[in-house]
C-alpha cells in the first residue's frame, strides 16, 4: 500500500487485517491515540478540545486516531487541527457505518480514503501456499499462527462483541448470530432475501437491514451485475461474499448434508474476489468490481470496469479444463469486443486463445501477479 505523501487519509478495513502494525512501521514515530481506551475515549467525548493538548504533549506532527467511528463528532476538531497546525492525521476505523449514516465531518476532501485487506498473494511472497489460503484465508494472524482455525472461531466471536453489541447496533446479538450463519448459505451466490428472511422467521426489512450491517461493518461486500449497455436480459440481484475466505469456512456450518464441493468453491471464489479487491485498491487501478449473469444462467464471476479497460474473469477449481469451459467467455466477449478474458484454474500451463483475447491462467501463478493480469500483461 503507497503511503500518501504529505496528506491526511482515512484507513479502513476489518479488524485483523493489521492496520495497527502497519501503521507502527509506517508511521514509528507518530503520536497514537486509540479510541478504544475507555478513558480517553470518555475524556475526549466530554471534552474534544483537548485533543490539541493531547497531541502537543506528545511532540509529533503526525497523528494517529485508532477507532475514529466511535467518536465521529471528533473530527471536527481534526478538521480545525489540519488548518491551523497543519498537523497530518491517519484516521482508522474497522467500521464506517457512523460515519457514513451520522453526517459525519469527513475532512472536505483533505483526506484520501485508504482501505486495508486481508494480505494478498504478492504481500505473502514466498510464504504463500494456495492451499493454506484457501482453508484459512489471509488475515495476517490466520498465517502465521500455529491454530488458524481456533483463531478463526473466536474472530467471528470478537467481532460481535466489540462491533455489533459495544456499539449497540442489534438489539438481539443472538438472532444476528443466526442471520450470520445463514448467510454463509448465500456465499459466493446471487443474494436473495426473501428466502433468508423465510427461513429465519425474520422480516424482510429486518434482514435487508442486517447485509447492509454486514457492510457497514466491512465484513461483506455485495457485488453489483455489470450492465452496461446491456444486449440480453440479466439478472438484477447481487452476489455476497464475507471479506475472507478463512473467516467465511469458519462461519459455514459443515455436517453430513452440507456438499464438501460446494463449500470449496465459494471459498476459492472467494479468494480471488479478496485478491480482486486488495490488488484494485493496493494498486490504485480504479477498476469497479461486478460480475455478469444472464437471465438463462450463463455466468461470469467477475467483471472489472474502468480506465484500465474491461477485463472477465471466470474461476474453476478444476486441474484441467474444456474448450466449453471457454463458452461463456466468448459469450461476453460477443457482446463486448474489447474485453480482456481471463480463466483462473487449478492447472499447471497457461494457454492463450483467440490472438490473446482469451487466457487460461494457472492459480498459483496468476494471483500473485493479479495486478498485471488485469492490465494484460
Amino acid at each position: 500500500m503507497q503511503v500518501p505523501k504529505d496528506q491526511s487519509f482515512f484507513l479502513f478495513g476489518p479488524r485483523g487485517t493489521g492496520k495497527s502494525t502497519w501503521l507502527r512501521s509506517a508511521f514509528p514515530c507518530a503520536a497514537r491515540l486509540d479510541l478504544l481506551d475507555l478513558r480517553l475515549y470518555t475524556e475526549l467525548l466530554a471534552h474534544p478540545d483537548r485533543l490539541e493538548a493531547m497531541v502537543l504533549e506528545q511532540r509529533a506532527d503526525v497523528v494517529i486516531l485508532d477507532e475514529v467511528q466511535r467518536l465521529p463528532a471528533l473530527l471536527d476538531e481534526v478538521h480545525r487541527l489540519i488548518e491551523d497546525r497543519r498537523w497530518r492525521f491517519v484516521l482508522t476505523g474497522s467500521s464506517a457505518r457512523k460515519l457514513r449514516r451520522g453526517g459525519a465531518n469527513l475532512l472536505a476532501g483533505r483526506a484520501r480514503t485508504l482501505r486495508m485487506h486481508p494480505l494478498t498473494a504478492r504481500e505473502l511472497g514466498n510464504s504463500w501456499r494456495l492451499e493454506r489460503s484457501l482453508r484459512f484465508g489471509q488475515l495476517p494472524t490466520a498465517y502465521v499462527v500455529d491454530d488458524p482455525a481456533d483463531y478463526l472461531a473466536g474472530y467471528a466471536g470478537t467481532y460481535l462483541r466489540e462491533e455489533v453489541q459495544a456499539e449497540a447496533l442489534t438489539r438481539r446479538l443472538d438472532i444476528f448470530s443466526r442471520f450470520l450463519v445463514a448467510a454463509t448459505f448465500s456465499q459466493a451466490s446471487v443474494l436473495s432475501v426473501a428466502p433468508i428472511a423465510r427461513e429465519l422467521g425474520m422480516s424482510r426489512k429486518t434482514v435487508e437491514g442486517y447485509f447492509d450491517l454486514l457492510e457497514d461493518l466491512l465484513l461483506a461486500v455485495r457485488l453489483p451485475v455489470f450492465s452496461r449497455r446491456a444486449k440480453r436480459a440479466l439478472v438484477v440481484h447481487p452476489k455476497l461474499f464475507l471479506f475472507d475466505a478463512g473467516v467465511f469456512r469458519a462461519l459455514r456450518p459443515k455436517g453430513p448434508l452440507d456438499a464438501v464441493e460446494e463449500i470449496d468453491g465459494a471459498a476459492l471464489e472467494t479468494l480471488v474476489m479478496q485478491e480482486l479487491r486488495a490488488t484494485n485498491d493496493n494498486e490504485r487501478l480504479g477498476f469497479e468490481l461486478h460480475y455478469w449473469r444472464t437471465r438463462e444462467g450463463k455466468e461470469i464471476d467477475f467483471v472489472l470496469y474502468g480506465e484500465q479497460g474491461l477485463v472477465a474473469v471466470e474461476v474453476k477449481r478444476s486441474g484441467h479444463f474444456r474448450e466449453d469451459d471457454l463458452d461463456v467467455l466468448r459469450l461476453f466477449r460477443g457482446d463486448y469486443p474489447p474485453a480482456r478474458c481471463v480463466l483462473l484454474y487449478g492447472g499447471t500451463r497457461g494457454y492463450s486463445f483467440d490472438r490473446g483475447a482469451v487466457r487460461v491462467l494457472p492459480l498459483r501463478d496468476a494471483l500473485p501477479r493479479l495486478g498485471e493480469v488485469l492490465v494484460g500483461r
